[in-house]
């Protein structure tokens, strides 16, 4: 039973860091990334799409993005889409493709993003803890159905602990290259 609640665990706490990874991923750096479109959906077709699936997503320098539709036909609501983002990019139509130039951050944008950067972490960091605190109640019903020992539920809480700092460390350190990827020019 002990296995299982850990295993539920670490697998609980691996979402949130994949969830922060991809939250993290559509927050600007100072280069062009493909991923800062994930959250765009576009109106195509009769219903709403991601951009990614309605053409192809290059970088062709280090702070442009170039999307190659299938269909010509849906350039201007791509256009239209990113231009209602609040990613403050401003696209442009030659009438085969979408290039968009990412301006340099300012020094006051770069803090604000970091500042969204540490707000994602800490919110991860709650997610963990949040995971923890459930897996040590399981453990303590455990205590309490006697199925383990009281030194097998205090090794059992111990072990949820140096899991629970492992993922912490884990979303720190994803923070901390976030930060530098944000900061440098």
């Amino acid at each position: 039973m002990k296995n299982e609640i850990m295993k539920d665990l670490k697998e609980k706490m691996s979402k949130s860091i994949v969830s922060l990874k991809s939250d993290l991923a559509t927050i600007r750096s100072g280069r062009a990334n493909a991923s800062i479109l994930d959250n765009i959906s576009v109106e195509a077709y009769g219903s709403m799409m991601p951009i990614n699936q309605l053409g192809t997503i290059s970088i062709p320098e280090a702070r442009a993005i170039v999307i190659q539709p299938w269909d010509k036909s849906i350039l201007s609501a791509l256009e239209k889409a990113i231009q209602k983002s609040d990613l403050g990019l401003n696209p442009n139509n030659d009438g085969s493709i979408i290039r968009i130039n990412l301006p340099e951050l300012t020094e006051e944008r770069r803090k604000e993003m970091v500042k969204q950067v540490k707000t994602k972490c800490e919110d991860a960091k709650v997610a963990v803890r949040n995971i923890r605190r459930h897996g040590n109640d399981k453990m303590k019903e455990l205590e309490k159905s006697e199925h383990l020992s009281e030194d097998e539920i205090k090794d059992g809480l111990d072990e949820i602990q140096k899991l629970t700092d492992k993922y912490v460390g884990e979303i720190d350190s994803i923070m901390e290259k976030k930060e530098q990827d944000i900061m440098t020019v």
